[in-house]
């Protein structure tokens, strides 16, 4: 309920104000949910709205049509934010390395519904747009990698290259963990700590 001394460009809904940013991230929040229970065709922005508890004409103002907020979605599942390489240990490659596999699998089994959703386009699989932002969230987690290794101010798309193999490899092998139900936590952890591993220690010095 709105007490009326709320500023400009805040919102009031079900007796709680919130500021612009974090209406938007409570929207957000809600599509991951909705688009990783249900295929993106059965999906309305009159659901999401419904859900956040705001008028489907604010869905529409924070992220335009129902395909964008999908797209916002997909983006935001994907992609690896600059916090996580923030909040890596200052220590050696195997520290490093353990530490972004721990956040990798860490928010792959949190969101594990809308991450498989995610990764699979959720129903909109061969959509231009849709593959356009899943090839540039790859890219964001190869540069990532090579940041996490101590290599981010490398210049080499051979360096990249392999780096997405890396990353096409850890989405994979994190499949067979939430999806198939074939490995533990446990066997996908060392499965890629070891290989990227190996790869820093055996494959980059020689590309190099």
């Amino acid at each position: 309920m709105s007490t009326g001394a709320e500023r400009p460009g805040q919102t009031v809904i079900r007796g709680r104000r919130l500021e612009p940013d974090a209406r938007r991230e409570q929207i957000l929040s809600v599509a991951v949910r909705l688009f990783g229970e249900r295929p993106y065709p059965e999906v309305s922005t009159t659901d999401v709205a419904r859900d956040a508890g705001v008028a489907r004409g604010l869905v529409n103002h924070y992220f335009g049509t129902k395909k964008e907020l999908y797209l916002e979605v997909v983006r935001v599942m994907l992609t690896v934010p600059e916090v996580a390489l923030e909040r890596l240990p200052v220590g050696d490659p195997p520290q490093r390395v353990d530490a972004i596999v721990t956040w990798f699998l860490d928010v792959v089994s949190r969101h594990s519904t809308s991450w498989l959703a995610a990764i699979t386009a959720g129903g909109m699989a061969g959509d231009s747009d849709v593959d356009r932002v899943i090839t540039e969230a790859v890219d964001v987690a190869a540069d990532s990698v090579l940041a996490a290794v101590g290599l981010g101010d490398r210049q080499d798309e051979a360096l990249r290259g392999m780096a997405r193999a890396y990353v096409g490899m850890a989405t994979y092998t994190a499949r067979e963990w939430l999806q198939r139900n074939v490995l533990t936590r446990d066997q996908v952890h060392l499965l890629l700590t070891t290989t990227l591993l190996a790869i820093l220690e055996k494959v980059f010095p020689k590309a190099l």
